[in-house]
């Protein structure tokens, strides 16, 4: 049989009777829910912005300690490094693994220079972990998957315009990862000016060249292009979030109450929570996970793998230097040398430099 014949087009041929193969997707879905699934969030943003809060109120448990004062003489409490939560959640037989990255609130100091850095490095960190597992020559079957999804990107809702800092940190950010942007405490602003202050942002966001997800594709439909023309609509969600529910009308709903009224934040006419929470658990959990997988991370992979191969070529012909098209190692043995040079200490993983694309450059 030639080679030609196995690329054929195949032919449309419809069946004469039952076979049964369209129990293939419950097969797939039986095999997945036994394993389970990855999802992992990072909330990014300056301190005091209710970071903690919201995810607590998106996932409806309390998965992450607030770092809130519960009484005005108490003294601020920050998030001093990154820290990492864990948790185990179920929904109707869907075990759901859960990790939420908490980072330090950025730009809070006098000296705020490369202050995202830690971020960043963070990111990159789990990326790298991930390819070392690849290339190991006795891998798991299934690889812990710490790839961060999807980044909560809170904005202070001061009414004018981004700042600097947050620019850059975004621009950063939108490189390495899926970067959703909500404007924090947007009960702090009327309708009219939350809705200026959105399309402020927009005009800012269109204008640095930044590229927050969801992404276009040219592999979406009709359906799923308009979904997601949809939510850059929204962007970024104005929110309010609350783990403490009060009364309206006799019914328990989570919200705030204060001297003027109260906030129902399930009530699309005081916030975009409800979009933010059905945009990330009902219609794009998947894709935020595809994609990490797909860009972000297939980006890192394939600089990181080149530039082994380059630095493979270059040890096999020393004296001359020159660059030869040899192929990645594959013993065992030769692969302690890329799994020596993707460690997060090394000058191939980890490096801002290394790591920077044009953009970075440029910034």
């Amino acid at each position: 049989m030639s080679s030609s014949s196995l690329v054929a087009d195949p032919v449309a041929t419809g069946l004469e009777g039952y076979v049964g193969f369209d129990t293939i997707t419950q097969q797939i879905e039986k095999k997945l829910l036994k394993r389970g699934f990855h999802f992992n969030v990072m909330v990014v943003g300056q301190s005091g912005l209710g970071k903690s809060t919201l995810v607590n109120t998106i996932f409806a448990s309390h998965l992450i300690e607030s770092k809130a004062r519960l009484n005005a003489d108490e003294p601020p409490r920050q998030t001093t490094e990154i820290e990492t939560v864990s948790h185990l959640v179920e929904e109707n037989g869907v075990r759901l693994r859960l990790n939420i990255v908490d980072t330090p609130g950025y730009g809070d100091q006098v000296n705020n220079e490369n202050c995202w850095e830690p971020i960043i490095k963070y990111i990159k960190d789990q990326h790298s972990a991930y390819l070392r597992k690849e290339l190991t020559a006795t891998r798991d079957r299934y690889i812990q998957d710490s790839r961060i999804h999807c980044c909560l990107f809170f904005i202070q809702p001061t009414g004018h315009a981004l700042k600097p800092i947050d620019i850059v940190v975004l621009k950063k950010l939108s490189e390495v990862v899926n970067v959703v942007p909500v404007i924090a405490k947007s009960d702090s602003l009327t309708i009219e000016e939350r809705a200026a202050f959105k399309q402020r942002i927009k005009a800012e966001l269109i204008f640095h060249n930044i590229k927050l997800y969801p992404y276009e594709s040219d592999e979406d439909d009709e359906q799923e292009q308009a979904l997601n023309e949809s939510i850059r609509e929204l962007l970024p969600f104005a929110i309010v979030g609350s783990e403490r529910n009060v009364v309206i009308d006799g019914k328990a709903v989570r919200g705030r109450k204060n001297r003027y009224g109260i906030i129902n934040v399930e009530n699309e006419e005081h916030c975009e929570f409800i979009y933010l929470r059905n945009f990330l658990t009902r219609t794009h959990l998947q894709d935020l996970i595809e994609t990490t997988a797909q860009i972000h991370y297939e980006a890192f992979r394939s600089k990181q793998l080149l530039a082994i191969k380059e630095s493979t070529s270059v040890n096999s012909h020393p004296a001359s230097g020159a660059t030869s098209q040899s192929t990645l190692p594959q013993s065992p043995n030769q692969m302690t040398s890329p799994n020596s040079m993707l460690s997060p200490g090394s000058s191939h993983g980890m490096s801002s430099s290394a790591m920077g694309s044009p953009a970075q450059s440029n910034q």
